[in-house]
């Protein structure tokens, strides 16, 4: 059974499209879906009724191809694959939705096109990184259309396309971080962090709790705020952290942490609000914390900083990369070694060399 359904939107320059979309199913399962943008509902109902006269004369074997654009939107319009998507991956698909690659038909898209893509983001000010994920993410689009949603694209040409954009410079990995708070930075920052608590009455947010928490811990501000009462092990002092990041599996990656030094002490001392520890918003923990640091002038800090201060500081302490690894969650020990840690000379001064018999 063929059906229409005409969906009105507005562009960010203001003017009004209007989406038609074509669903066939069979048994109550969709088994065909595509769409196409017109100006005019006039004539979105009227591509709409051609191409459903065509289905029931000719049925839907055929693959269709379409525009970039219409994939993008059947693909945030699928809910399955949509819901499982990241923020970030989100922000970038609907943001290629309004650029010129996404006009282009999706088995004409070429090495041309998306090299003139990548010059114009460029000229608008991303860097090579950034470029990088609108490749990444388009392909993933683009390998979802026929499996999905019975529309050829021509994904293949990514595998073309990739090195001859690597040698321009047009895309490329982000540069290592290596940041690392001073000590001065750090005092300075729970001095400013512990006044802003002072302002936040009966619903305040222990914002030097949760940095130093995180700081002894190695975890994402939203690992911390994630964290259950009842996953914490009053025996062991460690704590399960649910659904740790992971490249390889997004979800039921938990993982027991232990909680060295302060951290079980600081996690136990919580007043119980409900479930979780640290009962707040990981956003408006970093909000503050944000303010904070540009208050104070202190520059190019960020929160996931903390993060690599800590994993550094357990090195320095004499921590085996192995065992820091059971602490940060890392899964490739090399990650761990080349992102995650930035070594300071100087404390090499506080090892005592042993001397050989």
């Amino acid at each position: 059974m063929a059906s229409v359904s005409i969906q009105k939107r507005k562009l960010a320059s203001g003017e009004t499209r209007y989406k038609a979309t074509i669903t066939v199913k069979n048994l109550g399962q969709i088994i065909h879906r595509y769409a196409k943008t017109f100006s005019k509902k006039s004539l979105a109902q009227t591509w709409g009724k051609n191409q459903l006269d065509e289905i029931e004369a000719h049925g839907v074997n055929a693959r269709r191809t379409t525009s970039i654009a219409e994939l993008i939107d059947l693909f945030i319009a699928e809910r399955d694959l949509w819901n499982n998507t990241g923020r970030t991956k989100r922000y970038v698909i609907q943001m290629l939705r309004d650029c010129d690659v996404a006009k282009i038909d999706t088995n004409k898209l070429t090495t041309a096109a998306l090299i003139q893509h990548c010059k114009d983001r460029r000229e608008a000010g991303a860097g090579p990184a950034t470029i990088y994920h609108d490749i990444a993410y388009l392909r993933s689009v683009m390998k979802k259309a026929q499996p999905v949603f019975n529309i050829e694209a021509n994904h293949a040409i990514f595998e073309e396309a990739t090195p001859v954009l690597i040698d321009m410079k047009l895309v490329g990995k982000s540069q290592k971080r290596t940041r690392r708070p001073t000590t001065v930075e750090l005092e300075k920052l729970k001095q400013g962090l512990l006044e802003r608590e002072g302002h936040g009455g009966k619903s305040l947010i222990p914002f030097t709790d949760i940095l130093e928490f995180s700081l002894l811990t190695c975890m994402r501000v939203g690992e911390v705020c994630n964290l259950r009462w009842e996953d914490l092990n009053q025996t062991n002092k460690t704590v399960l952290v649910r659904d740790r990041k992971d490249p390889r599996k997004k979800e039921g990656n938990h993982m027991i942490v232990p909680l060295l030094g302060d951290a079980f002490a600081i996690a136990t001392k919580q007043p119980r609000k409900g479930d979780r520890i640290f009962p707040y918003n990981s956003r408006s923990v970093t909000a503050g914390f944000q303010r904070v640091r540009n208050a104070l002038g202190i520059e190019d800090l960020r929160y996931h900083d903390m993060r690599r201060e800590g994993a550094s500081r357990l090195f320095e302490a004499g921590y085996t990369i192995e065992e820091v690894a059971q602490v940060t969650g890392h899964r490739n020990l090399n990650i761990l070694w080349q992102v995650y840690t930035q070594l300071f000379p100087h404390k090499l001064h506080d090892k005592q060399l042993v001397e050989r018999a």
